[in-house]
C-alpha cells in the first residue's frame, strides 16, 4: 500500500486548535485514547512544527523514564523517527530526531515516495496547513470537542483557494466528542442557489 500522511488534532466546536491542554482534558476517556493510539499505530515517522515538538520533547522522554502507565506510549514516540520543521537551527535532544532539510512540501513528498510505514502528525498546525495546501495530506483526523473556546488560533486561516474535504468515517464518543476523519475531495459537489431550490422542490 502507498505510504499515507495523517494528521490528528484536538479541535473545539468553534475551530480552535491552540493550547488544547487548557480545554481538552475534561473530555479525555478510553475511547479517545484508542483513537489517538490508532492514529499512530501504522506510523514510523512523525512530522513536527517547532512549538509542538518542544511540547512533546518536554514531556514524553520524562514519562518514558518514569516508567508509569504512559511509559509504553512514550517509548513508542521515542522510537519513531521524528522530523522537525523550523526556520532556525535547533538543538534536538530527543532520540531519533532530526531537523528537516527543505520545506514542508519537499520533505513530505520525498517521504511519501520512500518505502515504509505511514507518516503522522499530532498538532503542528502550521505544518498541517502547508500539507493541505500542497495536496499532500491523506487523512485529517479531527477530535471535535463540544466546547466553544472563543479565543486562540483556528485550524483554517483566511486564504484562497478553498480546500474541499470528504468525510471518510466518523464516531461519536460518550463525552460528546466527535471523531471525524476527512480525506481530500477530488470531485467536490457543484451547483448553486438554483440547484438548491430545485432540490427542495423534489
Amino acid at each position: 500500500m502507498p505510504r499515507k500522511i495523517t494528521a490528528s488534532l484536538f479541535i473545539s466546536l468553534d475551530g480552535v486548535v491552540e493550547a488544547p491542554d487548557q480545554w481538552h482534558f475534561p473530555y479525555f476517556n478510553d475511547e479517545m485514547g484508542v483513537a489517538v493510539d490508532a492514529s499512530l499505530r501504522t506510523a514510523d515517522v512523525m512530522l513536527f512544527g517547532r512549538v509542538t515538538y518542544d511540547s512533546f520533547a518536554g514531556a514524553w522522554p520524562e514519562r518514558e523514564a518514569a516508567g508509569g502507565e504512559e511509559a509504553g506510549f512514550a517509548k513508542r514516540l521515542g522510537d519513531l523517527r521524528k522530523i522537525v520543521f523550523s526556520r532556525r537551527r535547533l538543538d534536538l535532544d530527543w532520540r531519533n530526531t532530526e531537523q528537516a532539510r527543505g520545506d514542508v512540501a519537499e520533505v513530505a513528498a520525498a517521504l511519501k515516495s520512500e518505502p515504509g510505514g505511514d507518516i503522522a502528525l499530532s498538532g503542528s498546525v502550521s505544518v498541517v496547513r502547508q500539507l493541505l495546501a500542497a495536496g499532500l495530506l491523506d487523512e485529517l483526523h479531527l477530535l471535535v470537542h463540544p466546547v466553544a473556546v472563543r479565543k486562540g488560533m483556528r485550524l483554517f486561516d483566511e486564504g484562497e483557494p478553498s480546500i474541499p474535504l470528504r468525510l471518510l468515517r466518523s464516531q461519536t464518543f460518550t463525552t460528546g466528542v466527535l471523531n471525524l476523519v476527512y480525506g481530500p475531495d477530488t470531485a467536490p459537489p457543484t451547483g448553486g442557489y438554483e440547484e438548491a431550490v430545485a432540490a427542495l422542490g423534489e
